[in-house]
């Protein structure tokens, strides 16, 4: 891959010199490439209606370019079928959507990770409230790595839905995602991924996996925010109730009820937001372009020299474990004693160089831990060795100052 052709597809990367910006802040939300920019105002500047509610040729076209998108994501996540895509508005909605669509009952229990994003337990935690059923936590091992053996002992018939995080936002730490749908659906349960900081870095197949449930969103991988994906398998999505209701869920309707549309149109209440769809097309295009293989190389190529220049800080606090490969592209950490919201304006004021600060919506995992958050530095493909090294600078400056 030639990152510096790369990076010219990026317009915010285009200032060069003492104008750029050294953009650490991916696991927070990705940059946008010209093709989804430019696939966003083709929408509006071209066909700017409604999908799937009028006759004429620029809603026709609306709907075939939502199609088109709908395909292209089934093919992206190697989907039996495109029914089994529904358009969200994010990680979090396709998450919600699950917790109140499935049937829960008050003998049931619900498996989390004590590492998950409040997307990923705060429904949860609602859920058992309503229901009666029960939240299990599986506990981390020293290192933050995923712990199969305590996973295993909390695994029984009672067990309805296993519900992880597929790459941790904490500290780019992967579950054994195979072996967990395995052992789950072996006990008769379900299994939902929350994708949101995996879809963007590495390749899913939902049929190997064999999963049944994967969340995630556009921001995070090239697209718009506001734009999301869920993925289920087109049974369990037949079974299950409608979780928003209104204009494109149904066939018809009575002053005593209605007739649900199958999946996906009964999960999709209202408009959806056309031209943010059809630029989450154009991003899984791009994504498909520069392969997954390219993707892991350069985070990992970056990862590793921000771990060998950091290692031998005597303050600096790793996240996660020490080796880079087992972090993807995320370098997280905390000075004892040290705000990290200051560290990261200095960082900003010192070289433009932009990461994120606090507790990254895991509060639980923070709280648990009596850390006061940390510094996020979180790269993706089209950030440089160069970048990392003005990081490296600019934090031993920071180390001393502070």
């Amino acid at each position: 891959m030639d990152v510096e052709a790369v990076r010219r597809d990026f317009p915010i990367l285009e200032k060069n010199g003492a104008d750029g910006v050294i953009y650490l802040d991916n696991a927070c939300q990705s940059l946008r490439p010209r093709a989804v920019i430019d696939a966003i105002n083709g929408y509006y500047l071209t066909t700017s209606a409604c999908s799937g509610r009028s006759m004429h040729r620029l809603a026709e076209e609306v709907s075939r370019q939502l199609d088109q998108t709908r395909a292209a994501v089934a093919s992206f996540l190697n989907a039996s079928r495109k029914e089994e895509i529904i358009f969200t508005r994010n990680t979090t909605e396709g998450i919600n959507l699950v917790a109140h669509a499935l049937d829960v009952g008050e003998k049931d229990v619900i498996l989390v990770s004590d590492k998950e994003h409040n997307s990923n337990l705060l429904p949860w935690q609602l859920l058992t409230q309503r229901t009666g059923a029960a939240l299990g936590i599986v506990s981390s091992l020293d290192d933050n790595s995923f712990d199969l053996a305590a996973f295993e002992k909390l695994l029984d018939d009672r067990v309805k839905l296993v519900c992880l995080g597929y790459t941790s936002n904490l500290d780019g730490v992967s579950i054994p995602a195979r072996e967990i749908v395995k052992m789950t659906h072996d006990h008769g349960a379900l299994v939902l991924f929350d994708a949101a900081q995996a879809a963007p870095h590495r390749r899913i197949e939902v049929k190997a996996l064999d999963v049944d449930f994967v969340a995630f969103s556009g921001h995070k991988m090239l697209g718009p925010s506001g734009t999301g994906i869920l993925f289920g398998k087109y049974p369990l999505l037949e079974q299950m109730r409608p979780f928003m209701v209104g204009g494109g869920t149904v066939s018809s309707s009575t002053y005593e009820g209605c007739e649900f549309l199958p999946p996906p149109e009964k999960f999709e209440a209202g408009l959806h937001d056309y031209g943010g769809i059809i630029g989450l097309g154009a991003a899984v295009a791009y994504l498909q372009r520069i392969g997954f293989d390219a993707i892991e190389r350069q985070e990992l190529l970056l990862n590793r020299y921000l771990t060998e220049a950091l290692r031998e800080s005597p303050r600096i606090r790793l996240i996660g474990p020490a080796a880079p490969e087992l972090r993807g592209g995320i370098f997280s950490f905390h000075l004892p004693g040290i705000d990290p919201h200051r560290i990261a304006l200095m960082l900003d004021q010192m070289a433009k160089v932009m990461v994120r600060s606090g507790q990254h919506c895991v509060h639980s995992w923070f709280n648990k831990h009596s850390i006061a958050g940390s510094v996020r530095a979180s790269a993706y493909f089209y950030n440089t060795i160069e970048e990392a090294e003005v990081f490296v600078r600019c934090l031993r400056k920071i180390e001393k100052v502070l």
